[in-house]
């Protein structure tokens, strides 16, 4: 099946997310209840609110997005290419206005598809919940209200790799290394994310690790179809 969806027809993504506030101390007061409460679920061992507050950026209700990559395939010749561009911001209705307005005037039609890893579960509710909270209209390609299960333009190559098993989550760079996906070395990782934004404030560097995800992600699902990688010299970033 996924050898009948033009490679070109995918936009593949991927958001780097922050908690909302640098610091639990930073929060409003009837905020800072609601992530007490948040916390008493979360919390390991003896841990306070003040200390699970630096894992509040993976809930959109605490959270915020700082950088939306996405990437598109094309194949000339017989070669394939893939064309990165990203949307990071410190201001986050600027930064998903910006993506808003590029969904909506090149990607409106139905024929394009979103892919991401666990996107499912996070990114494309996390990207239209945060739409809702800056007061934006969500694209449809993002607004499920209505549509059947076969309706929602959405890939997920966690999902893919389930092929229906519940049990377990499988991050995207396992995946790469048991697929044999080169992949750059990092000087960060997902968990360090919101310590490079609110201590370094090093957005660029944040914007790279997600570019980074990106292409991953695209070399995955041609892996999927058992197709060949997208070569390094091939790669190109908006």
């Amino acid at each position: 099946m996924l050898e009948n969806i033009p490679i070109n027809k995918i936009l593949f993504l991927d958001i780097e997310t922050v908690s909302g506030k640098k610091s639990f101390n930073d929060l409003s007061d009837e905020l800072k209840k609601h992530w007490e409460h948040k916390s008493n679920f979360i919390s390991k061992e003896d841990e306070t609110p003040e200390n699970t507050y630096s894992r509040a950026g993976i809930y959109a209700e605490f959270g915020k997005i700082v950088c939306i990559s996405v990437g598109l395939v094309n194949e000339e010749r017989g070669i394939k290419k893939i064309r990165i561009k990203s949307f990071f911001n410190h201001d986050e209705q600027k930064l998903l206005s910006d993506f808003f307005e590029m969904l909506n005037t090149k990607f409106s039609k139905t024929q394009y598809l979103f892919c991401a890893h666990n996107g499912k579960e996070f990114d494309y509710p996390y990207i239209a919940r945060r739409g809702l909270v800056n007061r934006l209209q969500i694209p449809k390609i993002l607004d499920l209200s209505g549509k059947k299960p076969w309706e929602v333009l959405h890939l997920d190559t966690l999902q893919l790799w389930k092929f229906g098993d519940y049990k377990h989550f499988t991050s995207l760079s396992l995946l790469t290394a048991i697929f044999d996906i080169p992949t750059p070395k990092d000087d960060i990782d997902g968990s360090m994310v919101n310590q490079v934004y609110w201590n370094d404030e090093d957005l660029n560097r944040i914007a790279e690790y997600c570019q980074k995800d990106v292409v991953a992600l695209a070399q995955l699902f041609l892996r999927f179809r058992n197709e060949s990688l997208i070569l390094s010299e091939n790669i190109t970033f908006a």
